[in-house]
Order: C-alpha cells, then sequence, then structure tokens
C-alpha cells in the first residue's frame, strides 16, 4: 500500500513537472517565431551591400505617421496642428519647415499636399546630407544604424517580454486563457518594437553629422593650442612662485603670509642632569627635588 501511495505521488510531481515545461516550452515558442523574423532582418542586413531601398521606405512610412498625427488624411484645415507638426519636424528630424506661412500662400493645399510637402522637404535635407558626406559613407552610415537600432530594440523587447510572461498567469483569474493572452499581446509589443525602430533609424539619420576631413583637422588643431597654451600658463606660474627650497616652502607655509621672526631662547645656566645634585643645595638629586616630573 505504501509503494502504491509513493507510485501515485510519483506520477502527479513528474505531471505537474511536465505541463511546467510544457507552458514553458509554448512561451517559448511564441518569442522564437519573433527571433526567426528578426534574425532574418539582420542577416539580409549584413548580406546587403546597400540599403538605401530600405531607409527610402521606411522613411516614406515614418513622415507619413508623423504629418497623419497632426494633420488627419481628409480632414479639413479646423482639425490640423501645424505648430506642433513644426516642432515636431524640428525635434526629430532637425528640419526647420515654416508650414503656418505655406498654407497661407497656398490656401488649396490640402492634408495630402502638406504631407507630400513635407515628404519632399525631407527628401531634399537628406540628400543635402548625402552631398556633404559622399555616397560611400552615407550607405556604411546607414547600414551602421539600422543595424545598432535594430539590436537595441530587440534586446529592450525582449526584457519586456519577460516581464510580460511574470505576470500573465493573473489573466486566468479573469477567466482569460493566459497563453492567448500572451500570444496577443506579445504581438503588440512586437509591432510597437518595429515601428519605434523605423522611426528611430529615420531621426538618427536625419541628425546625425559627419564632420569632414578639413573641421576634424582644425578641430585637432584646436585642441593642441589649447594644451600648448595651459601648459605655458602652468610653466609662468610655477616660476612666479618663486625659488624657495623644500625646507625653505615647508617654513613659509607653516609662517604663512605674514612671517614674524621668532626669538632664540637662550640658557642662563648650565643645564643640569637628572642625576646631578640639585642646586637648592638640598642634597638630594635634582630628580628628586626640583626636577620631578608633576
Amino acid at each position: 500500500m505504501v509503494s502504491r501511495q509513493i507510485e501515485k505521488a510519483q506520477r502527479k510531481v513528474e505531471a505537474h513537472n511536465f505541463d511546467i515545461r510544457k507552458n514553458l516550452l509554448d512561451f517559448d515558442d511564441v518569442n522564437n517565431d519573433q527571433r526567426k523574423v528578426i534574425y532574418a532582418q539582420r542577416d539580409e542586413l549584413l548580406d546587403a551591400e546597400s540599403v538605401k531601398d530600405n531607409v527610402d521606405g521606411i522613411r516614406d512610412d515614418v513622415i507619413y505617421d508623423i504629418v497623419a498625427r497632426f494633420v488627419p488624411p481628409n480632414s479639413i484645415d479646423e482639425q490640423w496642428d501645424l505648430a506642433g507638426l513644426e516642432a515636431t519636424l524640428s525635434s526629430d528630424l532637425g528640419l526647420s519647415l515654416s508650414l503656418t506661412d505655406l498654407v497661407k500662400r497656398h490656401e488649396e493645399l490640402d492634408a495630402a499636399g502638406i504631407a507630400e510637402k513635407v515628404r519632399e522637404e525631407v527628401d531634399r535635407h537628406f540628400q543635402e546630407k548625402e552631398s556633404a558626406v559622399g555616397g560611400e559613407t552615407m550607405r556604411a552610415l546607414e547600414k551602421h544604424v539600422m543595424l545598432t537600432v535594430l539590436d537595441q530594440s530587440w534586446k529592450e523587447h525582449l526584457a519586456r517580454m519577460d516581464y510580460l510572461r511574470q505576470g500573465i498567469h493573473l489573466r486566468g483569474y479573469a477567466q482569460k486563457q493566459p497563453k492567448q493572452e500572451y500570444k496577443k499581446e506579445a504581438f503588440e509589443l512586437f509591432s510597437e518594437m518595429l515601428e519605434h525602430a523605423k522611426r528611430e533609424v529615420v531621426t538618427l539619420l536625419a541628425r546625425v553629422r559627419i564632420r569632414s576631413e578639413e573641421e576634424v583637422a582644425a578641430l585637432e588643431a584646436q585642441e593642441r593650442q589649447q594644451m600648448e597654451a595651459q601648459l605655458r600658463q602652468a610653466q609662468f606660474q610655477h616660476q612666479d612662485a618663486g625659488g624657495y627650497s623644500a625646507d625653505e616652502e615647508v617654513e613659509q607655509m607653516a609662517l604663512g603670509d605674514n612671517p614674524q621672526q621668532v626669538a632664540q631662547v637662550t640658557r642662563e645656566a648650565p643645564k643640569v642632569g637628572r642625576n646631578d645634585p640639585c642646586p637648592c643645595g638640598s642634597g638630594k638629586k635634582y630628580k628628586h627635588c626640583h626636577g620631578q616630573l608633576s
């Protein structure tokens, strides 16, 4: 009877452990599907010689989303927030564009026309940047930025997924299936991560500034001049400090800014040893008479 009870308890424990492993595997399958998508994109970026087409497509999507937040499609001018759109373009893309004046000059502009005008200005901004740094440098920069943003966004997404999985079982108290809820919210987080990565790529490429060789050389020369000036100033201050020796410097620090002459103490009578007779004539040793330590 004891053996049967032990066997029954062991089967229950093994079944419980199997359910735990099965749940973990189901949750990991969701992460694994997303991981395959990210790694496929990353391999494609690594193998591609140029990602210009990818950047152009991402840029159009990002610009459309930004404009749509402030100037909704098929809307009237009373619904537009041109000031907010100008501020967002300036802070995110470094683009100064007066849409308010543009609409005053062209009253026939609608939401689609404003979106097209913004897209043209952003394209011109990127073309000017490419002309300044060169096409080869721009292609390398685009590839580097896309890989960096993708890796960082994926690491942050994995942390959010782990946090979601820790509390997803509480959905069972609301009569919901934790696995289905996890799949649904994981998909939403993954979509948000991709949109955030797109916007981050465009904003970084729009705001980044690459110095030319002449600017780098001028900056290095300026830094050398500042270092030489600091060295000359330090040497000049050291010379003005005076030619004190080490002992004189210690004495000068002890005396302060207003040194005073210290009178030397001279002894009128000869020094009396501790075992010598006391000068008072008592016949005792000096250490037992006037030389006693108090």
